[in-house]
C-alpha cells in the first residue's frame, strides 16, 4: 500500500520506517528541511535503540523517502498524521495548531476513498471536528483515529509488536471502509492475534490519555508512599515490592524516586485536565491535580536531600549527576526531572557535572549553563556528593570500589532506587535513597 506519515518526528519517523518494514510504500513529510535530509540520509535525529537499523533497511530497499514537499503525499491511500501536540505556553491545554495545519495541507492532495488517520495525542472532540473538515472539503474521504502506544526506548518494538491495535471510526460504511483499510495497514500485526479495539472517535481518543493518567497516578501514588516512608522509618521499594505480588497491582511502574517526565505524561495528564474542564467534567479529575504536585515535589526533595547529604549547604560543592534524559535508553530531554534538579542545584551554588550516554548533545543546546562530561569517572572527578537520576544500565553496572577511587567524598544519592544498596554501602559510600532510610 502508499501511504504518507505526516509530520517526521519521534513518533512519525519510527511509524514511516515500520510500515516500510511491514512491506508498504512509505513518504514521510515534514517541514523541518534538516530533518527530512537526515532522514533521507539514514542518520537518525533522535537516539532511539534499533531505529537506525530499521530506518536503513527501509530506505536500502526503496520502500521509504521523505520530503518537505505536500504534495509528495499525492495518490497515497492512507495519510497518517504523526505531528506533536505540546502544552500551550501558559495553560495547561494541547496546543493542536500543528494538527489542523497538517490536516489542512493534505486537503490539498486528499481524494475521495482516502483515509486520513490521526495518531497523535490529541484532547477528546478533536478527531469529530476533523472529521467534518475532512469530509466537507473531500466528500468521499474518510478519518479515523488510531492512537499511539510507544515507549521511548522500546518504539520499534511498541510499532511492530505493539500489545493492542485501536480503531477510532466513524459510523455505518464509512467506519467500515476504514476499518477494512487499517486492517490492511496492519495485516501482519492483525494476523500474528494482535487484540484489537474497534470503536468511536472519542473511545480512542480517551484510551491514550487514560492510560498514560493511569500509569502517572500509579508512579505518583507509589511517591507519595515513599513520603510517608520518610516520615515514618519505613522502606519504600520493600514496600513496593510486597504490594507488587498482588497481581490486583502488579510491580510495574511502582519504583519510587524522581517521578516522571518528558514529552507525554506531563503534558496528557494536564491537557486531560484541561479538557474536562471545557466539558464541565473538571471533578472528574481533580485527583491529578495532585498527582501532578506529588510528582514535582519529588525533585524539590532531590534537591533538599542533596544539600542535607553535604553538610546543610550545597555552596561551592562538587555534584555529579548520572543521567540527563528523562528515561533511559532515551536522548529525550523534554521536562526532565534529573536537569531540571541539576539546574537547582547549580542555582544554590553547586557546581554541577551531568553526564549521559545519549543526551548530551541536547542538553548543551538547550541547557548551555550546566557544564558536562562524557564518562561518569570524568563527571565524577573529586565530587563531594554522585546522584543517580537517569537509571541507565551502564551506571547501576559501575563498581562502586572503582569509583569511589575518583571523587572526594563517597556519597551517592540514588533518585531511582536503581543502585544495589548494600553493594554501594560496603564499599564505603553513604546512600540515601527517596523513601528509604539513612543508614
Amino acid at each position: 500500500m502508499k501511504m504518507s506519515v505526516i509530520g517526521c518526528g519521534y513518533l512519525g519517523a519510527v511509524h514511516a520506517a515500520a510500515m516500510a518494514e511491514l512491506g508498504h510504500e512509505v513518504v514521510g513529510v515534514d517541514v523541518e528541511q534538516a530533518k527530512v535530509d537526515a532522514l533521507s540520509a539514514s542518520r537518525p535525529p533522535f537516539y532511539e535503540p534499533g531505529f537506525e537499523e530499521l530506518l536503513g533497511r527501509a530506505m536500502e530497499l526503496g520502500r521509504l523517502s521523505f520530503s518537505t514537499d505536500i504534495s509528495a503525499a499525492a495518490g497515497s491511500r492512507v495519510h497518517f498524521v504523526c505531528v506533536g501536540t505540546p502544552q500551550r505556553r501558559g495553560e495547561y491545554g494541547a496546543d493542536l495548531q500543528y494538527v489542523h495545519s497538517a490536516t489542512e495541507a493534505l486537503l490539498e492532495v486528499l481524494n475521495p476513498g482516502e483515509v486520513v488517520v490521526g495518531k497523535s495525542t490529541v484532547p477528546v472532540g478533536t478527531a469529530a471536528e476533523l472529521a467534518e473538515v475532512v469530509t466537507g472539503k473531500v466528500p468521499g474521504a474518510l478519518l479515523a483515529w488510531n492512537p499511539e502506544f510507544l515507549r521511548e526506548g522500546f518504539a520499534v518494538q511498541d510499532t511492530l509488536h505493539p500489545d493492542r491495535l485501536v480503531y477510532g471510526l466513524p459510523e455505518g460504511t464509512g467506519g467500515e471502509a476504514a476499518c477494512s483499510v487499517l486492517d490492511e495497514v496492519y495485516a501482519r500485526i492483525v494476523e500474528a492475534g494482535t487484540p484489537k479495539v474497534v470503536t468511536d472517535y472519542a473511545t480512542a481518543e480517551m484510551v491514550k490519555v487514560a492510560a498514560n493518567s493511569f500509569l502517572a497516578t500509579k508512579i505518583s501514588f507509589i511517591n507519595a508512599m515513599a513520603e510517608l516512608c520518610e516520615a515514618t522509618g519505613a522502606d519504600v521499594k520493600q514496600l513496593a515490592d510486597a504490594i507488587g505480588h498482588d497481581d490486583r497491582i502488579g510491580r510495574k511502574f511502582l519504583n519510587a524516586g524522581l517521578g516522571f517526565g518528558g514529552g507525554c505524561l506531563p503534558k496528557d495528564i494536564r491537557a486531560f485536565m484541561a479538557r474536562a474542564g471545557e466539558l464541565g467534567a473538571d471533578q472528574a479529575l481533580t485527583f491529578l491535580r495532585e498527582v501532578d504536585s506529588i510528582n514535582m515535589r519529588r525533585r524539590i526533595r532531590m534537591v533538599e536531600l542533596a544539600r542535607e547529604v553535604c553538610d546543610g549547604s550545597l555552596m561551592g560543592k562538587r555534584i555529579t549527576v548520572l543521567g540527563a534524559a528523562f528515561k533511559p535508553m532515551s536522548d529525550d530531554i523534554r521536562d526532565s526531572p534529573a536537569l531540571n534538579v541539576a539546574a537547582q542545584l547549580q542555582l544554590r551554588g553547586a557546581n554541577v557535572c551531568v553526564t549521559d550516554p545519549a543526551a548530551l548533545d541536547n542538553c548543551r543546546r538547550s541547557w548551555p549553563q550546566l557544564d558536562y562530561a562524557a564518562t561518569p569517572q570524568e563527571a565524577a572527578d573529586r565530587a563531594d556528593a554522585v546522584l543517580l537520576l537517569t537509571e541507565w544500565q551502564e551506571y547501576q553496572d559501575l563498581d562502586p570500589v572503582e569509583f569511589g577511587g575518583v571523587v572526594r567524598q563517597r556519597r551517592v544519592l540514588d533518585g531511582r532506587n536503581a543502585l544495589d544498596r548494600d553493594k554501594w554501602e560496603a564499599a564505603g559510600w553513604a546512600y540515601r535513597a527517596l523513601g528509604r532510610r539513612a543508614a
